[in-house]
């Protein structure tokens, strides 16, 4: 709109803000409804052990024993409200992801710029929009600077459209599609330039919203992990049913008892059903996420979480994920010399570099390196002739991808002379300024020099202009170099290490920047990864064949001058040559890299929409230690992962065992219902919380990447797993015979017998929690779920031994106190070889195996 001027701009007042928002509702389409308390307890009923549960339950009603039925049916009322429970709070938290996630907005609001998601969004409010961003909204253009926009979410046209400011603020509002519209849509996005534009529809009254579509939440799907338990489920659940059967029937033939023989069966079917590993994996993944929020890394896609521990590379920006992203000027180069910026007043003979590279810049600038140039300017050159506040910026030539350069024409308050400013890449500077190739050859050189300290260097010009007509490209300018600005961006602290972290994990660090190759090399040496970098420049990648580049990755840490269309290209060979790749991105362009790769890291301070919107993962501090940090943790959580299941099959063997061998021996029943809930309700949280808390081992990132097709149930694991249940059961059905041999009441018995089975239980829980350390490193290991879920069944087992309340609820017996040590013995020492085993072989059942890649030389 003529006489724009964002800097004047009040926008919408916050109060304003909050009174639209309540009357017209957030800026959003509709969505699936939430599912209401009663949908949410159809579902917790479908369970197959609740269904059994209320199954024995009843089938003790009709028996008339209304006593073990109540105990029955609380232990449902029980489950079903730590379930809605949990149901809820997922939803809830699930909810508060998706608002952490969502398209964000930068609005005008009491004069400050502000970002704020893109729900709070209300008619009115004055946004500012930026290559990459989503808009969120219906809006008339105020202000455009070569602003292009991708409308195909509307017209189904895949160019984007050109966009113009508005003539006057009554514009009718037009139809989606066409060149030169002062209208921006909701639901589009932003692919080319800047612009303001003063919102007019949110919600179901925009266009998005009138012709009835959708923003597309992420689909659920089935992940690899999901898959193989699902399947692992099926099978054991139809092995289960069979045993059901045949324990009916052999209890009915040989007792003539059908009705018990039902009961027997039931709780035989409890036993073996393995409920907990469909219910072990989503607790993993959710707490998964919840732990790398916690690391400043947000999920979008769970089966990023199952890919962690796999990668074998990890592909990163150098700007803003290895280094700060926050320039500083270190060394200022004019035809009589080079001076290095360390504090303290300026030569004279650089102060024109800063004076003309600050007229080339925005004068409220976001780009850190014209912060750089602003700051600079106000320390060393406030108060004096070389700084122009008071001048007006006539016209703006913008960067292409044709000339990489950027120019301002300036006007002062008196004179007609226009002073034109130009700053860019140094071979487009020499470019401009028309210089013969020796003046130019020596320009390259000291680009050169200054490239091979680590700076990012720029070229200054300047040129004037007294005609009436401005030129329509900067080539028709006389311009005249004026000097060279060498830039450095810090490197993080933490690279270093993570580096030297992510070499010793057998994942190699491949880093992808923009700069010119001398900045990269030097780059790469400070953050100390490994030589040789065998690097490659984007040209030279431009000229290798697909069959040539898939050879070169693999030995190639650094790729210099390459731009994001380029990415993909590597991915995609990467992955050829049999890598895990995680690639980091923040631009519009860097969408299909992060989509093609196995896991795609944006970043969520400097990243676009369209970039985190394309990512698994979204860095909230954008720094590459943290990347490094997920990798750990990612790795901690498929092997505490592969515990868990180890230890849920392990449990069930001897559940399972004393639920039918006694019946096949003739002997009285073992177990019944109540003690198979009681042992689930063990089993239930230290399946899920007690292993999921379970810190790393000490040489998680000293072990190569697992192959990615590694399986959760793999045979060695099932086979250890299935050996240490059975040396449980035959300690148990041991205690047992014993115990009934020596005349033991039936009820003492069987109170021998669940001692052993819990005390196993415990101890299979104290082995189980490392693989590498022994049970007594175990259990001097910090676990707080793991202490409280012993104590708290070591209570409840002397309650129902010694307390007679709760000994008639459990059927048992008063043992003596020899006969309990006994049985607690035989429980925890049938594990003995398993601790031998971890001495012996510590390694068996680690899960990964030799890289593929191989780990960086150290």
């Amino acid at each position: 709109m003529p006489g724009f001027d964002l800097r004047r701009e009040r926008g919408l007042s916050e109060a304003g803000a909050r009174e639209r928002l309540t009357r017209d509702g957030p800026n959003e389409l509709p969505s699936d409804a939430e599912q209401s308390l009663f949908g949410t307890l159809l579902a917790v009923l479908k369970e197959p052990m609740l269904l059994l549960l209320l199954g024995t339950g009843a089938l003790y009603l009709v028996l008339g024993d209304v006593r073990e039925a109540l105990i029955l049916l609380t232990f449902v009322g029980v489950i079903i409200t730590i379930t809605l429970y949990q149901e809820r709070k997922t939803e809830r938290a699930l909810a508060a992801l998706r608002d952490l996630s969502s398209p964000r907005a930068s609005v005008i609001r009491d004069g400050v710029k502000k970002r704020i998601a893109g729900r709070d969004v209300v008619e009115g409010d004055v946004m500012v929009l930026a290559e990459g961003d989503r808009v969120p909204a219906d809006a008339l253009l105020l202000d455009a600077s070569s602003l292009s926009v991708d409308e195909s979410l509307l017209t189904g046209e895949s160019v984007p459209v050109r966009k113009a400011a508005a003539a006057s603020p009554t514009v009718e509002v037009p139809r989606p599609g066409g060149d030169d519209l002062p209208y921006v849509f909701s639901g589009t996005l932003v692919v080319r330039g800047q612009g303001v534009a003063r919102v007019t529809a949110t919600g179901q009254r925009s266009e998005l919203g009138k012709i009835g579509a959708t923003l597309q939440s992420l689909e659920d799907q089935r992940t690899p992990l999901e898959t193989e338990v699902a399947r692992v489920v099926g099978r054991v659940a139809l092995g289960g049913l069979a045993l059901c059967l045949l324990l009916l029937g052999v209890y009915g033939v040989t007792r003539g008892d059908w009705l018990r023989g039902l009961l027997a069966g039931l709780a035989l079917a409890m036993a073996v059903l393995p409920e907990e590993f469909p219910v072990v994996l989503t607790v993993f993944m959710a707490l998964g996420a919840w732990r790398l929020s916690k690391r400043n890394v947000l999920t979008r896609r769970v089966p990023a979480i199952e890919l962690l521990g796999a990668a074998t590379v990890l592909c990163t920006d150098k700007t803003g994920t290895l280094t700060y992203n926050r320039m500083t000027i270190g060394a200022l180069w004019s035809p009589t010399g080079t001076h290095e910026v360390s504090g303290g007043e300026l030569p004279e003979a650089v102060h024109q570099v800063v004076e003309f590279g600050i007229l080339a810049s925005q004068r409220d600038p976001f780009d850190p390196m014209e912060i750089a140039f602003h700051e600079l300017g106000r320390e060393t050159l406030a108060g004096t002739e070389h700084l122009h506040d008071g001048w007006e910026l006539v016209r703006e030539y913008p960067l292409s991808a044709q000339l990489l350069s950027v120019a301002h024409v300036w006007r002062a308050r008196s004179g007609r002379r226009r002073v034109i400013a130009a700053k860019g890449a140094p071979e487009a500077i020499v470019d401009l300024c028309h210089l013969p190739a020796v003046e130019g050859e020596s320009i390259r050189k000291e680009v050169v020099a200054l490239a091979s300290r680590g700076l990012r260097v720029l070229a200054v010009a300047r040129a004037y202009f007294d005609g009436d007509d401005l030129p329509a490209q900067q080539h028709d300018y006389d311009f005249e170099l004026v000097g060279l600005v060498g830039l450095r961006d810090p490197l993080r602290e933490t690279v270093p290490q993570a580096v030297d972290e992510c070499r010793a994990a057998g994942i190699s660090v491949v880093m992808i920047t923009g700069d010119y190759a001398e900045t990269a090399r030097v780059v790469a040496s400070e953050a100390r990864l490994p030589e040789p970098y065998g690097l490659i420049t984007g040209p030279e990648l431009d000229a290798l064949s697909d069959v040539e580049l898939r050879e070169r990755v693999r030995t190639t840490r650094v790729f210099a001058r390459a731009v994001p269309e380029q990415k993909l290209r590597l991915v995609q060979a990467l992955k050829e040559a049999g890598e895990i790749v995680a690639m980091t991105g923040d631009g519009v362009n860097d969408a299909p890299s992060l989509k093609a790769a196995h896991i795609g890291v944006a970043m969520g301070g400097r990243g676009t929409d369209v970039a985190r919107e394309s990512a698994s993962l979204v860095l909230t501090d954008d720094d590459f230690s943290s990347i490094v940090a997920a990798v750990r943790l990612g790795r901690r959580i498929f092997a505490n992962l592969r515990k868990a299941m180890a230890y849920i099959i392990a449990i069930h063997v001897p559940i399972a065992g004393m639920s039918l061998v006694p019946v096949l021996l003739g002997w009285p029943l073992a177990l019944f219902p109540v003690h198979i809930v009681f042992l689930e309700l063990v089993i239930d949280p230290a399946c899920s919380i007690a292993f999921e808390a379970e810190p790393e081992d000490i040489d998680v990132m000293r072990r190569p990447p697992r192959p990615a097709h590694a399986r959760l149930f793999e045979p060695r694991l099932v086979a250890m797993a299935v050996l240490q249940g059975a040396s449980l059961l035959v300690a148990a059905l041991l205690v047992f015979g014993h115990a009934l041999s020596q005349g033991a009441p039936e009820p003492v018995a069987r109170a021998l017998t669940f001692t052993t089975l819990v005390a196993g239980n415990l101890a299979l829980i104290a082995t189980n929690r490392s693989w590498t350390r022994s049970v007594l490193g175990n259990l001097s290991s910090p676990n707080l779920p793991a202490r409280l879920i012993l104590a708290g069944a070591l209570t409840v087992l002397g309650l129902a031994l010694y307390a007679p309340p709760i000994q008639s609820l459990f059927h048992f017996g008063t043992p003596r106190l020899y006969d309990t040590a006994r049985a607690v013995a035989a429980g925890a020492a049938c594990l003995v070889w398993f601790e031998l085993v971890k001495l012996a072989l510590p390694g068996l059942l680690r899960a990964g195996s030799t890289a593929r890649r191989g780990a960086d030389p150290a």
